[in-house]
């Protein structure tokens, strides 16, 4: 988010929209135009609503479900837009969470973005090689001629440790940085042979103060990140914890920050139809040649799972399905784990809706790398049409039953503990936090999943934070990652339970 799941019901209550009177009596049209010759993409049009007494443009105008659900945005596919060449956009095209046509009399502020790559959907934002107008401000209903927006800047792609701003550190800093973090890119066998293309999995490998200068081992943490993310998110992660190792909050440990983004979403390192096998080339392919070239324990008592959100989720499956490789997960607020509550819905029912306003807005944005095409595209069946299918009607809400049964009987965690528990493997290896006061309501799943491990006879660890919401589940006090601190820790303990070395602070986040 933001490096989150993404799940929200949303109402639309957005001050946007007109009644139908007022709808009817004009046809707002806007233009957007190239100053040179653009390829093939999807053009997303922005609006939103200008404040009382604003003046001054915000630096761009967009619409996610998350942050900005209350703008609007229409959208329409294009071949390819010549020089000087415009399109117009008006109450025809696609659009959330109304027609245009629909949009209030007032003062809005308007951006239009081509979306080269279709990764909008994901990322909530223009990308690099994507191209964006200059934020104008509009007064609807429009007189005279339609208002111009030219596509005239192209987002630039920036360097991993490097920004609009500049470098991110200082010389100094930056050789330290080299040394320590490492990018990688291995080209997965297993998954290229199933895309009939190469596909290659990228993360960052962190080593400890110390490991080029002598010959210890080290235990391993693979760690993913959450929803909307990618190598971005993952230099940032990387960099915090080769920050507090060095400053003696982290014990010394090798961290393999794993990038989990795609053209669907977030793959979840699940062997799923239509994503591909990448639990199978992680396990088989990437950890062997990761550890090959690192110097780790080489041991399941001391290679770990870290993940929040979607990560967690990715995280928690592996445990699950691997317990012989993986010596413990330490996760929060993982993605849904339950299907009998999935946006508060039991999927499993005759008849069962998603309501879900999150849904409508990704399919203006994009009909794939949305947070729920997402989830279809790694819990789904394929389609004839050789697409995930759909778990609901984005329109109706109508649940297809065959594929909420695929979900239940393949992907739900719950159902996977009651039926493969195996206490030698799994007990005392799931460590689970999340807020009690969750925004999206992950904790009611999680309690479900406990409850499974609980009927089996198994052994886990959940907690729950009370107060805690998604956002702010690792911060104590003035410590942002005071909650990774500790699940670090406890892996260390597991991996070196007669070492001298302890946690510095050693206390729990404050409920």
């Amino acid at each position: 988010m933001f490096h989150h799941p993404r799940i929200a019901i949303l109402g639309l209550g957005l001050g946007l929209i007109a009644s139908p009177a007022i709808s009817q009596q004009s046809r707002p049209r806007i233009e957007v135009q190239a100053p040179g010759e653009l390829g093939s993409g999807r053009v997303l049009l922005f609006a939103q609503r200008i404040e009382a007494g604003e003046t001054e443009p915000p630096k761009s105008v967009s619409a996610d479900p998350f942050v900005h659900k209350q703008n609007f945005v229409a959208a329409r596919e294009i071949p390819g837009l010549a020089a000087g060449a415009r399109i117009g956009l008006d109450g025809d095209d696609q659009a959330y969470p109304a027609s245009m046509s629909a949009l209030a009399p007032g003062d809005y502020w308007v951006q239009a973005v081509l979306d080269r790559d279709h990764d909008y959907a994901y990322r909530g934002a223009p990308t690099g090689d994507d191209v964006v107008s200059p934020v104008q401000r509009i007064t609807l209903p429009t007189s005279g001629a339609a208002p111009v927006l030219t596509l005239s800047t192209t987002v630039p792609t920036w360097p991993l440790w490097e920004s609009a701003r500049g470098p991110m550190f200082s010389a100094e800093d930056r050789a330290v940085v080299d040394q320590r973090i490492k990018p990688f890119e291995f080209v997965s066998p297993t998954l290229s042979a199933f895309h009939g293309r190469p596909i290659t999995m990228r993360g960052l490998v962190v080593t400890p103060v110390g490991y080029d200068e002598g010959s210890d081992t080290y235990p391993v943490v693979y760690f993913t990140h959450g929803f909307a993310a990618g190598m971005e998110s993952l230099g940032d992660s990387a960099v915090g914890v080769l920050t507090a190792t060095h400053a003696g909050r982290l014990p010394p440990m090798i961290w393999v920050m794993l990038d989990q983004s795609g053209p669907f979403g977030t793959h979840e390192f699940a062997d799923s139809v239509n994503t591909g096998p990448w639990a199978t080339a992680l396990t088989r392919e990437l950890i062997p040649d990761i550890e090959a070239r690192h110097r780790t324990d080489g041991r399941a008592e001391s290679r770990f799972l870290m993940g929040h959100s979607s990560g967690g989720w990715a995280m928690l499956w592996l445990q699950v399905n691997h317990p012989d490789l993986f010596g413990g997960a330490w996760i929060s607020a993982p993605d849904v784990t339950d299907f009998t509550d999935y946006l508060g819905v039991d999927i499993t029912r005759p008849e069962a809706r998603v309501v879900s306003e999150m849904g409508r807005m990704e399919a203006v944005l994009g009909d794939y790398g949305g947070q729920a095409s997402s989830f279809e595209a790694v819990f789904s069946p394929r389609g004839a049409d050789g697409r995930p299918m759909p778990l609901y009607d984005r329109a109706t809400g109508a649940v297809d039953p065959q594929v909420a049964r695929y979900w239940r009987e393949r992907w739900d965690v719950s159902q996977r503990v009651r039926t493969g528990w195996v206490p030698e493997r799994l007990d005392n290896r799931l460590h689970v936090w999340v807020g009690a006061n969750d925004q999206f309501g992950l904790d009611r799943s999680v309690r479900r999943l406990e409850a499974a491990v609980t009927a089996v006879g198994g052994r886990a660890d959940f907690t729950y934070l009370p107060g805690k919401g998604h956002f702010d589940l690792y911060a104590d006090g003035g410590d942002r990652w005071a909650l990774r601190r500790i699940m670090a820790w406890q892996m260390w303990k597991r991996a070196r339970p007669n070492s001298p070395l302890a946690d510095p602070v050693a206390t729990p986040p404050a409920s």
